[in-house]
């Protein structure tokens, strides 16, 4: 990441400030003229909540903060403030900045940090110097007494989690191809002493992983198996918590070829492969004390000579035997070998993440994710509510047994697709298939790749999972800790 958050020693005064107010009788106690708390009132009256003040030397910024509503609407209210904050500082140019809560809680002051250094994200390694235009804030000083620096260093833990997550959702298919992001993925947990396995492909030969294998067919480069686990020696948890993620680092449709402006954005289709490798990576680095596995099956989809086809019958990790009808229905094969492997761990909960079906997309845009359920009542109930808080938000479809109907095959045991209708939950109940252990599927496919800056979730990869798996994580220790 490219800012330092830190906590601020000592009351700013020459530096460049934003001042986290509630209401313009905040302004009284600040150093501010009678002419500058006039323009402050008058522009928040007409609906600006972020108000700058040039005073040449220094940059001043007024941020109001909600009074009414929802807490969780409150605290991304202060995520979009950070955000059009940061776009004023980078038409500033300002380098360095310190947040004062004139009359803002500690939660308040710490989601305004997050939409501001969230937003200040870019991915520029491939723009010559002509073309960069380089945001310059480097430093975010927090002047507040009661804020510890351990909530930010738990912020910056996470918040480096998605800037990782965006950096590899961004890369081309030319720079990341399975081996490389699974490279990428060890080089940074092993930073942080979580343990890593990749397994080559004569490995995943003898598991006998049918689904990785089939999709990997039409590729020339090999796919890829990492394991990535945090298990501390005070975990709260007997049996691991399993995060896998689709890591279908670039997808052609194979055979059953995508039109070429749908392969615009492939690269992303391994979006849920970098959300749980940076959530567990996050977690490990801020040393929680539960025990969390990413399982993260890897390869492009492309229609080589070789490639598998429409009427194949695929026979998967589990023994499963799968008829083919469309080779871009790539991310549940590979899901389902590493869904059945997670049973080797006798886990507590298993949660995919996913850029899976355009359905999904179709349905809610890109306002949220789907989420399904089987077995797993209550931590699906934490994870929405985990999700309304960072604001990666979870729109439940069912996934009632009459929906498996839809994927059974005439000659095999299934089918890799279910029809034109309910797109979205036939894909969920196929996966559910590979499972036997409380189980919720997410799928992201609106949310994981945007073609336009949404306040601080910026164009391209959003990394969005990442703050969600590690918010879920630190809910469900409390939830133990609290049994």
């Amino acid at each position: 990441m490219n800012i330092v958050i830190r906590k601020g020693l000592r009351r700013p005064t020459a530096a460049n400030v934003v001042y986290l107010i509630k209401a313009g009788s905040d302004l009284n106690s600040l150093s501010f003229s009678a002419d500058e708390i006039a323009y402050v009132k008058t522009q928040h009256r007409n609906k600006q909540k972020v108000v700058e003040i040039n005073r040449y030397k220094s940059m001043h910024y007024v941020v109001y903060g909600d009074l009414l509503g929802f807490r969780e609407v409150r605290r991304e209210s202060y995520r979009k403030s950070g955000s059009v904050a940061q776009k004023l500082m980078s038409k500033a140019q300002i380098e360095r900045v310190v947040v004062y809560p004139v009359n803002a809680s500690k939660e308040d002051t710490l989601m305004f940090v997050e939409g501001l250094a969230l937003a200040n994200y870019q991915f520029l390694k491939y723009k010559s110097d002509a073309g960069k235009k380089e945001h310059l804030l480097k430093q975010i000083d927090v002047y507040m007494q009661e804020m510890e620096e351990a909530d930010l260093n738990e912020l910056s833990n996470s918040l480096e989690s998605v800037y990782f997550a965006r950096d590899l959702v961004n890369e081309p298919d030319s720079y990341l191809t399975a081996e490389k992001l699974a490279s990428e993925i060890k080089e940074l947990a092993e930073k942080v002493d979580a343990k890593v396995e990749v397994f080559n492909k004569k490995k995943i030969e003898a598991l006998k992983m049918g689904g990785l294998l089939a999709v990997n067919r039409g590729s020339i480069n090999p796919p890829t198996f990492t394991i990535v686990e945090w298990k501390p020696e005070n975990a709260v948890n007997k049996k691991p918590v399993i995060f896998v993620g689709k890591g279908v680092v670039y997808d052609t449709g194979g055979l059953s070829l995508k039109p070429s402006n749908y392969m615009d954005t492939m690269k992303s289709d391994m979006a849920g492969a970098a959300a749980v490798a940076g959530a567990v990576i996050a977690i490990a680095k801020s040393k929680l004390p539960l025990h969390v596995m990413a399982l993260i099956p890897a390869t492009d989809n492309r229609p080589d000579g070789n490639a598998y086809t429409p009427g194949d019958v695929v026979v998967m990790h589990d023994g499963t035997t799968v008829e083919v009808l469309n080779t871009d229905a790539e991310g549940r094969m590979i899901l389902a070998d590493a869904l059945s492997y997670a049973k080797n761990f006798d886990p507590e909960l298993v949660i995919d993440v996913a850029t899976l079906t355009g359905a999904a997309s179709r349905a809610i845009g890109n306002m949220a994710m789907v989420g399904m359920k089987s077995k797993s009542d209550a931590d699906f109930e934490l994870l929405k509510k985990t999700g309304e808080q960072v604001f990666e938000r979870i729109v439940e479809f069912p996934m009632w047994d009459e929906y498996k109907d839809m994927i059974k095959s005439d000659i095999a045991d299934l089918k890799n697709v279910g029809g034109p209708d309910a797109g979205a939950i036939t894909a969920a109940k196929f996966l559910e298939h590979f499972t036997d252990y409380p189980y919720i599927h997410l799928d992201i496919a609106g949310p994981a790749f945007l073609s336009k800056r949404d306040n601080y979730r910026t164009i391209g990869g959003t990394g969005v999972g990442v703050r969600l798996l590690y918010e879920f994580a630190a809910a469900k220790i409390q939830q133990l800790t609290k049994d």
